[in-house]
């Protein structure tokens, strides 16, 4: 699975105003409620469930906030870069600043985990890390994120 199969350049946000972890989640919730077209609300309560377990603020300043809905077809990404870090309940508790929201359907058991290990390994990699937070321009976001897939392609 590649990045480009979970987001398209509408999916991704350049500095994303957001002043808490809550405030965060319920505007990406109504960002993908609009791609989805599943109820805002229900993406809003999937993701706040899944903090509850346990924080998804992976350290390094990134969050891969993820959920499964039953009215989802395949899974869907989101990605934003927050124009300022925020407070994200982080295991290493750092502020974040890149999310890659992440929202399969509940049939999706090794999709979603295939998927969620994809984001993360990109994530990982800290020059891309660097790139993106260098970048202003959500199509540069974009090409940034899926670029390793087009590198393979070629």
């Amino acid at each position: 699975m590649d990045i480009a199969d979970l987001i398209t350049p509408e999916c991704v946000a350049a500095n994303l105003k957001a002043t808490s972890k809550k405030q965060l989640l319920q505007d990406l919730s109504k960002r993908m409620a609009d791609i989805t077209g599943v109820a805002e609300r229900a993406i809003f309560d999937v993701l706040l469930e899944r903090e509850r377990l346990g924080t998804t603020g992976v350290g390094s300043g990134i969050a891969i906030p993820h959920g499964k809905l039953p009215d989802l077809d395949r899974p869907h990404g989101f990605f934003a870069k927050l124009e300022s870090p925020i407070d994200f309940d982080s295991i290493d508790e750092q502020p974040v600043d890149l999310i890659f929201l992440l929202l399969a359907p509940e049939s999706a058991g090794a999709d979603h985990l295939k998927a969620l290990a994809r984001v993360s390994r990109l994530l990982r990699n800290k020059g891309i890390c660097q790139k993106l937070r260098e970048t202003d321009s959500p199509t540069s976001l974009y090409a940034l994120l899926t670029q390793e897939a087009a590198s393979h392609a070629a």
